[in-house]
This record gives structure tokens, sequence and C-alpha cells, in this order.
């Protein structure tokens, strides 16, 4: 039996459901079909261990762009998003640590030079300044690079016109700026503000979060900034917590799709985009079941869009062998842990706000590449690098009384281990060695491990679709970047199939929970069937 709408949405992740609240508020009917029991994709929460809930992928929250927050009426439908009390907590040695945030950074740094103390807020109003800029590209359609004659190039000149003309109104000083950080390593660019380990490291952490890279590879700083473009509740660059977790923000998103008559289906997997007369005219489930539409949206990474659901001889093979070379793959061990108690760092043995901070065990860019190298040539790094956050300390919701939960968030490991060794073998071991790595800075961490959930790269992409654990549905690199993202000539969401579309992180302007892939994918499909 086949059911018919005007688009059908494959995959009910954050950017799907954003697509499919701009497509209904256009007056278009929309399906969203999600093959897990709940919508969310990587945004979601679930009790792990009885009693305790948290975010089980993505874990915190800044990227989420505002005009959709107020379009969907997040905040009206449930959604509640606190600030962090402090930004970053940095445990370096037994009695050393450096503690971010507004009001603190610059005291703290000058603990280790008063030079970098002062530059503080030069390198603020410059990364500020190049930020600026580029958010006027986020909901912005990027022109997109297509053969024919002149009347084929002619809408795409004009719209390479615009972004030029945005470019333009930034001064010379913003252009040099954005010059480097599209080309330049992180740690070449900090290296050229900084001489102190700590706020190096403090800064540079952004450049390998989801990024299988040393922060001296060059192009990492540009994954830096991707991580500054956010806001908290008007806070530029802020970072917080949505009470009851990331599940909160897709629930949110889930009821306003329900406002505007959306219907999301559930426990629905797509098996194959149907194809007729050359175009996308609809999906089949995997019980054989046909939806048939004016449009598909798809929401999962590209490479598995067409490797896995379009037929093979729709595609030429020129755009199939570059989706075959579309680089994917995170050093991303994802870790939720359930605790009797809070971890007692050594170098800061009270609760304080740093327990509400992002606490990032690694205390250098040296220590980063270092891991890096290490996870190439082991499959994962000695020393890991680990992002904990301990959610509970913002929301009692998530917890027993007396009781916490923590997000450990780890790099770098291998997206696929070498010498075709399997992460089912592995999880276990390395689950152990992030807890110890915490345990070495907060001796009592491990003892108070009750629970835990464990992510492997595996994991990631057999659950949520990230191939090779890629947090970002592909790398972001300069070539898979604006106009070549996934690739070049497809950079607007229109896939080379008519009536076929992207509406996820593998599009511009990449990953993270920013509902603005769906956002500017819902008004391309508008444009087109409208």
């Amino acid at each position: 039996m086949a059911a018919e709408t005007d688009v059908v949405i494959i995959g009910g992740g954050h950017n799907g459901l954003v697509c499919a609240f701009y497509l209904a508020s256009a007056g278009l009917k929309v399906t969203v079909l999600e093959r897990q029991n709940v919508v969310g994709g990587a945004a979601v929460t679930e009790e792990f261990h009885p009693g305790f809930r948290n975010s089980v992928a993505s874990y915190t929250v800044s990227l989420l762009n505002p005009r959709i927050i107020a379009d969907m009426d997040l905040h009206g439908h449930g959604l509640r998003i606190v600030e962090r009390r402090a930004a970053n907590f940095l445990p370096l040695t037994d009695r050393d640590y450096l503690v971010t945030g507004p009001g603190r950074t610059k005291a703290e740094v000058a603990k280790f030079s008063a030079k970098d103390a002062e530059r503080l807020d030069d390198y603020g109003r410059r990364l500020d300044d190049v930020v600026d800029v580029l958010r006027t590209f986020l909901l912005k359609t990027p022109p997109n690079v297509v053969s024919g004659g002149v009347f084929a190039a002619l809408p795409q000149l004009v719209e390479a016109w615009k972004s030029g003309r945005e470019l333009a109104k930034a001064d010379m000083t913003v252009r040099r700026d954005l010059l480097a950080l599209f080309s330049q390593s992180a740690g070449d660019w900090l290296d050229g503000w900084f001489e102190s380990d700590p706020i190096k490291a403090a800064f540079g952490f952004d450049s390998i979060v989801g990024n299988y890279a040393s922060p001296y590879t060059p192009g990492s700083a540009y994954v830096l900034l991707h991580h500054v473009f956010g806001e908290v509740n008007g806070k530029k660059g802020a970072w917080g917590h949505a009470i009851g977790g990331m599940g909160a923000i897709t629930q949110a998103m889930l009821k306003a799709c329900a406002a505007r008559g959306v219907n999301v289906r559930t426990g629905v997997e797509v098996a194959e985009v149907l194809l007729a007369g050359g175009r996308a005219t609809g999906v089949v489930t995997g019980g054989g079941e046909v939806v048939r539409a004016r449009a598909v949206a798809s929401n999962l990474n590209p490479k598995l869009l067409f490797s896995k659901l379009v037929d093979p001889g729709a595609l030429s093979a020129d755009f199939s062998e570059r989706m075959a070379r579309y680089r994917c793959g995170s050093g991303t061990f994802r870790m939720n842990v359930a605790l009797s108690e809070l971890p007692r760092f050594t170098c800061l043995p009270e609760t304080g706000d740093h327990m509400t901070a992002g606490i990032i065990i690694a205390p250098s860019l040296g220590y980063m590449e270092r891991a890096y190298t290490d996870a190439r040539a082991r499959g994962w790094s000695k020393a890991p690098i680990v992002e904990m956050l301990i959610p509970s300390t913002l929301d009692d919701s998530l917890a027993p009384k007396g009781a916490h939960v923590a997000s450990l968030f780890c790099q770098h490991v291998a997206p696929q281990l070498p010498d075709g060794r399997s992460w089912d073998s592995a999880r276990e071991t390395v689950a152990d060695l992030m807890i110890e790595t915490v345990n070495a800075h907060a001796p009592n961490f491990k003892a108070a491990v009750v629970g835990r959930q464990i992510l492997s790269p595996l994991d990631l992409e057999r659950r949520f679709g990230l191939v090779g654990g890629d947090i970002f549905h592909g790398v972001l690199a300069l070539d898979q970047m604006f106009s070549a993202r996934p690739v070049l000539g497809h950079g607007d969401y229109r896939a080379p199939i008519p009536g076929l579309y992207m509406c996820g992180s593998g599009t511009h302007p990449g990953g993270g929970v920013t509902g603005a892939p769906g956002h500017n994918a819902a008004r391309e499909i508008i444009k087109d069937l409208k």
C-alpha cells in the first residue's frame, strides 16, 4: 500500500525535525521516518543505569541557532537551557589548574603568564570579528558550482557576488585572520598568540573535538573556529546544558512539528529511495511499504545515503567516486557514567563552579599531538584526551539525590583499528583506560563509578549512522566545506537526482547540534516545490 505526502524525510534527527518544521510551516504535507523508536538521532536522553539518565551521544549546547529556537518556539515547547558557571577546568598537575569563564580567565591565565593574560582581550576581539562575519553565512545556501553555459551559471554567480559583498565589508585584519584560520593549524595560530601551555590547551582542545587530527594539522584552526559560532541565552560563545539532557531539545522540536501537522513515524527504517523517470518519487521501508512523495530529503550521512539507499546506476561515475572518497571519522570514544559521588580533583578538591565546566584532561598542545600519533600507531592513545561534563551539577533530574552522572567525551581513538581488529573486542579495555585517566587526577573517581555506557566509534556508527564515529557527518576540511560540502556541484542541498535533497550535517555549515542544515535545505525544497 502506498502512502502519499509532499516531502518524506529520511531520519528524525534534529536537522530532519527542523527541516520538517519549516516545510510544514510553508503549507507542505510532511512525513518523517525514523528507524529508532525515539526521534532525535544523536541528540537523545535515556536511562543508561537504573535511576541515572543522560544525553547519550551529543551532550552540550551552544551551536543551536537562535533564529531556529525562536521560529520553532522551543522554549514555549518546554526547552530550558542553563549556562555553565565556569567554561572549562583543566587539571594540570597535582597542584596546578586553569579555570576559564567570564570574569575569571584573565586572572587564571596570569598565574602562568602575565603576557598571555594581557593578550586575551585582543585575541577574543579578533576571533569575535571573524566569527561575526561567518555567522552571516550559517543560514544561507552556499553558491553552487554548476556545469553548463552562462544562463545556468548566472543565478549562482549572483549568489557568489552576494557572498563576496559580505566579505568585502570586513576590514583587512579580519580578512587576514580568516585566511589564517581556514588554512593554518590551531597550534600555529595559538603559538602566534600565547606562550603558556595551559591557555593554548584550553583553546586548542576545540580544534580536535570530533577531529581525528593533531592540533598541528593544517586546517585544524577552522575546527576551533567552528566551535565558537554558538551562544546560549543571547551570550555569544557560551556553552550550556539543556535541562533533561539533549533529548529535551529534540522532544521540543517534535512538539513544534506536531503543532504544524508533521507526521512523524518512529521504528520505521528506510531501505531504498524510490526512483522513477530519473527523479526521486518516494521511499521504500524495510517492511516493504512505499511512501510516495514529490520530494525526498535525507538527514543521513551522505556516504550512507548514496552507498546504501540510492541505485548506483542513477549516479555518475565521477560523483560515486567522490562520495567513496568522502572522508568520515572522528577520534571519538563516548561514555556515560553513573557516579555515587562527585569526583574530587587533587589540584582543586572542593566542589565549586569548576564542577559545572567542561573538565579537560589534556594539559598542552604537545599532549594532544602525542595522543593523535599514538592512536594512529596503536589504535588508541596511551595518554588519551578526555573532556568530562557532570550535568547533574546543573540538573538534578538526571540522577538520584546525592548521586551524579558524567559525560566522557574521549579523544583520540582510531575510527578503524589497525590490523583488522574490531572495536567490539577493544571497547571494555579502552573504557577502563578512560576511567583510569580521570582517576589519575581525581583519585576517588574509579570507585565512585556504579554504572557505565560505552560507545566506541563502531557503536556510534551502528546506532546513530555516524560513519567512522564521525560526529560531524564528514570531516570539516577545506575540500568538504561550504560549496564543496559534501561534493562540489551539490553544495545547495540538492542531490544529483532531481527531487532528492540532503538536510543533514553532511551539508553546509557542517556538524554539531545547529539546525542550520535542516533550515537551509527546507528553504531550497520550498523554492522548488512552490
